[in-house]
């Protein structure tokens, strides 16, 4: 490993633990998802092709470590939470209701759906590199994007409901 592929390796660690976040909902088990995705990236190091972009490739061994654990558990975690940076002005209660129920519309996305979802739109992955992440031809890739897309806006324009209120005596 030269010293240019250990900066860029740094460089992407960010970006494995918010996807790594995105996927388990739970910080301390992100961290040990990129822990042992890297930890598997490192020690295969030499078997990694020159040609495939690196970005894609870790994502490729996060996603299928991610994939291996939740199998070996029996259980998924659904995506509950909105990276955006820190905002000046607290979000109104409008706002707050439309992106809880955008969250929940896309928890409710089939999980291979989410993933890539969250590659192409979150981490800007192409989706020639989004195919070789998850192991897929690029035309699965495609079309599995075209539903995803399709079942969140229905399920976001069909899903925005006021919050419920409860009556004070």
């Amino acid at each position: 490993m030269t010293e240019t592929d250990e900066a860029e390796l740094r460089d992407l660690i960010p970006r494995l633990r918010r996807f790594a976040r995105a996927l388990t909902h739970d910080s301390t088990a992100a961290d040990d998802l990129v822990q042992a995705s890297l930890e598997r990236a490192v020690s295969r190091w030499k078997s990694r092709h020159e040609a495939d972009s690196l970005q894609a490739w870790l994502f490729s061994i996060l996603y299928r470590r991610f994939l291996d654990e939740r199998k070996r558990a029996g259980r998924f975690s659904l995506l509950l939470d909105v990276f955006r940076g820190p905002r000046d002005v607290a979000p109104s209660a409008e706002e707050v209701v439309i992106a809880r129920a955008s969250l929940e519309s896309f928890g409710r996305l089939p999980p291979e759906q989410r993933a890539l979802m969250l590659l192409v739109a979150v981490e800007g992955l192409s989706y020639g590199e989004a195919a070789e992440a998850l192991g897929v031809p690029i035309g699965t890739v495609m079309s599995r994007l075209s539903r995803a897309r399709k079942a969140l806006r229905e399920l976001t324009d069909n899903d925005v409901s006021p919050p419920s209120l409860r009556v004070l005596k």
